[in-house]
C-alpha cells in the first residue's frame, strides 16, 4: 500500500530549504506521494505572497509535491494555533495521509511534544505563571516562552525554543494532532543553514524572507543561487508579466480606507482587536497615510507587528470576531490547486465525505453550507484584492477562471 506525508507550507518563494525538506521527508517516511496544503495569497504573519497561489502550486509540483491543496484564506492569515488547526483538519479530512513532516530548529521532537501537552492542558499553575508575565506588560508570544520555562523547570533546554518560527508551527501542528485526535504521524526534519527570519545566504541555502528581500532590491542573480532552476523561471515570468506582490504596502491606500471609513465598534470586532486596541488603530489610521506609518504607530512591546498587519488583512478583507469562531468549529473544504501526473492518483482516493473543489463554480451550484459559502467569499475576495497589487495585467475573479495546474 502507498504511503502520503503531508507538508504545511507557504512556499514564498519555493526555494532549496524546502526541496531540502521534501528529500528529507521521503528518506525518513519512505513515503510515496507528498501531499502539501499551502497558504493562498496572502500569509500568516500577516503578508502577502509574492505570487498567486497557482504559480506557487506550479512551484510545489516542480519541486516534487504530487498533490497541491489551498488552505483557505482565514486559516492562513490566522494566529500560528488556528493556521495549524486548519491545516490539520484537512490533512485528516482527505483520509489518504499517513504522516505530516514539518522544519524545527529544535534538535529533538520530544521537547516540543512536551511544550504542546502544556499548552494544550493548560495546567492551573502555568496558566498563573503567563498572567504574571502579561501582566508585566509583555507580549503574548514573550509571556508564554517565559511562563513554559518557569513551568518546565528547565531553562538550558527550552530557552529560545519559542524564538524558533518552525517550533512555534511545530507545537501548534503537534498540539492540533493531540486535539483532533489523529492518526497522522508527526515527522520533524531539522532545519538546517539558514533559519526562518534569517537575511544570509549560505551556500545554495537561503530563507524565503531572505528571497524576498533581494526580489525588494532587483538581486535575481543571488536569487538563482538559493532556489530550483523552476522556481526561478518562474518568479521570473511573473516580474516580466508584472503579475507579483512584493508586500503589504501594496495595499497601503486600501488599508486605510478601509480603517478610515470603519466605525470604532467595526474595528473592535476584527479578530485579534482587544482591550481597546480600536481606538488607537482609529486614531493612528486618522492621522497618517501610509502603511508603514500606520504599523509603527500602533505597534508596541504588547502588540507585535505580525499580529497588527494580520488585523489589516482582517480589515481588508471584511473578516470579523464572528467568522473566526466559525471557521474554528468547522471543517473546511479541500480546495485542489494543482497535482503532478502521480498526483492524479490520489485524487480518486480522497474520502468522499471530504468537500473537494476542482471546479469552484460547479461547488457553488451544489453548495448549501452558509459557513462554507461565507468561507469560499473571503477566498474569493482575498483573490481579487491581492491582483490590485499587480504591476499590471490585474484582473478579478481568477477563482473562477484559473484551472487546476496538471505538471
Amino acid at each position: 500500500m502507498s504511503k502520503v506525508v503531508g507538508i504545511i507550507a507557504e512556499y514564498n518563494p519555493f526555494h532549496n530549504g524546502h526541496a531540502y525538506h521534501i528529500q528529507k521527508t521521503k528518506e525518513q517516511t519512505g513515503a510515496d506521494f507528498v501531499v502539501a496544503v499551502i497558504t493562498g495569497n496572502f500569509t500568516q504573519r500577516g503578508n502577502t505572497s509574492v505570487i498567486n497561489k497557482w504559480e506557487k502550486a506550479k512551484m510545489a509540483i516542480n519541486g516534487g509535491v504530487d498533490l497541491v491543496i489551498e488552505l483557505p484564506t482565514i486559516y492562513s492569515i490566522s494566529s500560528a494555533e488556528n493556521f495549524s488547526s486548519g491545516a490539520i483538519k484537512i490533512l485528516n479530512k482527505i483520509g489518504i495521509v499517513d504522516s505530516i513532516s514539518f522544519g524545527m530548529e529544535a534538535d529533538d521532537i520530544s521537547s516540543l511534544n512536551n511544550i504542546a501537552n502544556v499548552l494544550l492542558s493548560e495546567p492551573q499553575e502555568y496558566t498563573s505563571l503567563l498572567k504574571a508575565e502579561l501582566q508585566k506588560g509583555s507580549s503574548y508570544p514573550k509571556a508564554r516562552e517565559i511562563a513554559l520555562m518557569m513551568y518546565l523547570n528547565d531553562i538550558k533546554r527550552y530557552s529560545n525554543i519559542l524564538n524558533g518560527s518552525n517550533n512555534i508551527l511545530a507545537i501548534e501542528y503537534l498540539k492540533a494532532l493531540k486535539k483532533q485526535r489523529s492518526n497522522l504521524i508527526p515527522i520533524g526534519v531539522k532545519r538546517e543553514k539558514v533559519y526562518y527570519n534569517s537575511t544570509k545566504i549560505i551556500d545554495e541555502y537561503a530563507s524565503a524572507t531572505g528571497i524576498r528581500s533581494l526580489l525588494l532590491r532587483n538581486q535575481l542573480e543571488e536569487i538563482r543561487k538559493v532556489v530550483p532552476s523552476t522556481t526561478l523561471s518562474i518568479l521570473l515570468n511573473n516580474i516580466r508579466e508584472g503579475t507579483y506582490v512584493l508586500d503589504l504596502t501594496a495595499y497601503g491606500a486600501e488599508i486605510l480606507y478601509k480603517l478610515r471609513t470603519m466605525s470604532i465598534q467595526e474595528i473592535a470586532n476584527l479578530p485579534d482587536v482587544s482591550e481597546g486596541l480600536e481606538n488607537l488603530i482609529k486614531d493612528v489610521s486618522n492621522k497618517t497615510n501610509n502603511l508603514i506609518d500606520l504599523i509603527n504607530g500602533i505597534k508596541s512591546k504588547r502588540y507585535t507587528q505580525t499580529r497588527i498587519q494580520r488585523i489589516l488583512l482582517y480589515a481588508l478583507l471584511g473578516i470579523t470576531k464572528k467568522d473566526m469562531e466559525y471557521s474554528k468549529k468547522i471543517v473546511p473544504y479541500v480546495r485542489i490547486l494543482g497535482c503532478s501526473e502521480n498526483g492524479k492518483i490520489l485524487l480518486s482516493q480522497i474520502n468522499n465525505k471530504a468537500k473537494i473543489i476542482t471546479s469552484l463554480k460547479k461547488f457553488e451550484k451544489t453548495n448549501k453550507n452558509k459557513k462554507i459559502a461565507r468561507m469560499l467569499e473571503i477566498d474569493k475576495k482575498a483573490t481579487n484584492i491581492y491582483t490590485l497589487g499587480y504591476k499590471r495585467n490585474s484582473v478579478a475573479n481568477l477563482d473562477y477562471t484559473k484551472g487546476l495546474i496538471l505538471q
